[in-house]
């Protein structure tokens, strides 16, 4: 009997042990897969849960979305970061209505020739909703494959052609096996073979790492350092974003003025918030969120506590 390959050693577990998320329910839908890859980028799980599910509660089908306005789109997606990623994902199912009757496609460079959607999200709905034999990369699936394959601790910042490869070369060839296992590399690395502190004893390819193996220790710290919130453009584009996004009608200058005393960061964040396509003016005193109805007069609103 020939022992079980590494890919099939990390399916089995994944079958075993990965968690119950609504993207990975039997029968979602390709569009439910690729809103919940664009969610999932740089978002914690816990964060996109409530989104993914108001968000597919209120457009189950990219026709839904295309008929609805960016603002909406910016609307629905709240507080969850990034908020171009709503834009995208609505430019997205205007794409998809447009150019393929509504459908996600299947093909690989059909979904690369969607706004916004790059090599990992191609792959990834390629091989979770349609089940094809595609290397889905992204920083887990890179540190998993680095260790066990490559016997080092960390992968480095960026996805390379390389690890396109070496995580191409231990998918099986059937492809509904490899589109499992493609899910289970990813699945170990979120939640066992961890940046900081991985949990060696619970890895069901612990006896076969190569890094396990060489007796290295796990970086003392985060391959990245986080970036800091608080004070920055980020936080200003965020208190910006905010005033416009539980606005009716456009806002006038002197409202989003009292979001931010620094003038230059504000008027610099507004101007990013136009440029990145989320807000517009709509005369030269006031702002709306991009394609949020008609122009028409602003409307004073109450001014921010404090």
């Amino acid at each position: 009997m020939t022992e079980p390959t590494f890919a099939a050693l990390v399916s089995r577990w994944y079958t075993e042990n990965a968690r119950d998320l609504p993207w990975r329910a039997p029968g979602v839908s390709p569009w439910a897969v690729l809103v919940s890859e664009v969610m999932l980028q740089q978002t914690p799980v816990a964060r996109v849960l409530p989104a993914y599910e108001a968000w597919l509660a209120r457009w189950p089908v990219p026709a839904a979305l295309a008929e609805a306005s960016p603002a909406e789109a910016i609307r629905v997606w709240g507080r969850l970061g990034y908020p171009r990623r709503a834009v995208r994902l609505w430019e997205c199912a205007v794409a998809i209505v447009e150019r393929h009757g509504g459908k996600v496609p299947d093909r690989l460079e059909q979904l690369l020739a969607l706004p916004g959607v790059g090599t990992y999200t191609a792959r990834a709905v390629a091989a979770f909703a349609y089940g094809q034999r595609h290397p889905v990369v992204d920083t887990n699936v890179r540190r998993v494959v680095c260790r066990a394959v490559a016997g080092q601790p960390d992968a480095g910042p960026a996805t390379r052609p390389a690890d396109l490869v070496a995580t191409e070369a231990l998918l099986p060839e059937d492809p509904a096996a490899a589109a499992l296992a493609s899910a289970a590399f990813m699945e170990l690395g979120a939640v066992v073979c961890t940046a900081r502190s991985p949990l060696c004893h619970r890895c069901p390819v612990e006896t076969i790492c190569a890094w396990r193996a060489s007796g290295q220790e796990a970086p003392a710290g985060p391959t990245r350092r986080p970036q800091r919130y608080a004070g920055t453009d980020r936080q200003v584009r965020g208190l910006l974003l905010g005033v416009l996004r539980e606005a009716t009608g456009p806002v006038p200058r002197q409202r989003l003025d009292a979001v931010w005393t620094d003038d230059v960061q504000r008027a610099r964040a507004l101007d990013g918030l136009v440029r990145d396509g989320l807000v517009e003016p709509v005369d030269a005193d006031s702002y709306r969120l991009v394609g949020d109805g008609p122009s028409r007069p602003a409307v004073p609103l109450p001014a921010l506590p404090g």
